[in-house]
């Protein structure tokens, strides 16, 4: 940013800016000299400093839009970035509201209104040198999110910033309502949430991994309501709902959450969630699946976020599985028990 002063304006000018909240760099810039600001900051003054190198051009308390500008301006302009050795010269990596503040933006109803918070959460790049102070809380990372624009706001995607309020939070019954309302809600996928949990190493919390077991069923059901809306409201066939698959007089084959035995097609939703360590490759799922295509029947993989943001495109998935029925048969009889 280019810090020379613009011509000296006066100071009513800056009541046409659109906002209240400055850092004194822009002060500067709009003519205000450092002697004004200081005067006008005094005890009783028309002005006020909110957090370190930050102003709010009035008297009174500020309002929740104001403590999230100031925080992302203290976080913006404040601390320099701690360059990486051999690193190349980059554009300086965002900034965005997180934590509970990022959830109320997004509209949850179990995050307290944003006047209410004592903090202000601000995620930043962990090579920044800055430190939390006032209302503003720096949660640093390595790996910044793309931040959403919410109300103007540049905002953590929910699953981040469920992630960052809950390294906060100590209460079981919290943790597992922000986890239920962010699956619920329709916001995210479990497995979205559960993965960022994971990357913040929150769960070796035993208050977590009980909320996390809750989410998973929670996610699971409605994944489940969503697949019974695709098969009827597409006019797909009725299928065998929830069964196991057996070989008559053999094993067990596992189970499945929708099987048409007639076209020899099975589905199941993928609700699993990828640790680092586990080869998907051989997974209990690919293993199962493996096993049923060598006995002819076709297995189609649904993911929830596919049930949840493009149900006319699982619904012509299975159609297309189910036409191609007719062209192979299954190699084996395979018995559908209720599950």
């Amino acid at each position: 940013m280019n810090d020379t002063p613009l011509s000296p304006l006066p100071l009513h000018h800056l009541s046409g800016l659109g906002t209240r909240v400055l850092t004194s760099r822009q002060l500067r810039q709009h003519g205000v000299p450092a002697a004004e600001l200081t005067e006008r900051c005094r005890p009783g003054g028309c002005w006020q400093q909110v957090l370190p190198g930050v102003y709010l051009l009035h008297p009174g308390p500020p309002t929740s839009e104001e403590r999230l500008r100031a925080a992302l301006l203290y976080a913006t302009h404040r601390g320099p970035t701690v360059p990486q050795q051999g690193a190349p010269s980059t554009d300086a990596p965002p900034v965005m509201i997180t934590g509970l503040a990022a959830l109320a933006l997004h509209g949850f109803s179990e995050t307290p209104p944003l006047l209410a918070l004592d903090r202000i959460e601000v995620l930043v790049a962990r090579t920044r040198r800055l430190r939390s102070t006032g209302f503003a809380q720096i949660v640093r990372a390595a790996d910044l999110p793309a931040p959403q624009e919410v109300t103007g706001v540049p905002t953590a995607p929910v699953p981040r910033a469920v992630a960052d309020a809950v390294a906060g939070l100590s209460d079981a019954a919290a943790v597992r309502r922000l986890l239920t309302e962010a699956v619920r809600g329709g916001h995210c996928e479990a497995a979205a949430v559960v993965r960022e949990l994971s990357r913040a190493r929150l769960l070796t919390r035993p208050h977590v991994v009980d909320a996390v077991d809750t989410l998973l069923a929670e996610g699971r059901a409605l994944a489940e309501q969503r697949l019974y809306a695709v098969v009827r409201e597409h006019g797909l066939p009725e299928p065998l709902w929830n069964v196991d698959l057996r070989l008559p007089g053999g094993p067990h084959l596992g189970g499945v959450d929708a099987f048409w035995p007639e076209h020899g097609v099975a589905l199941e939703i993928d609700t699993r969630v990828p640790r680092p360590e586990e080869d998907p490759l051989h997974s209990a799922f690919d293993h199962k699946r493996e096993h049923l295509e060598r006995l002819g029947i076709t297995v189609v993989r649904c993911l929830p976020r596919t049930l949840r943001e493009a149900p006319e495109q699982q619904a012509a998935v299975i159609r297309t599985a189910l036409m191609a029925a007719p062209e192979r048969e299954p190699s084996a009889y395979v018995m559908a028990l209720p599950r």
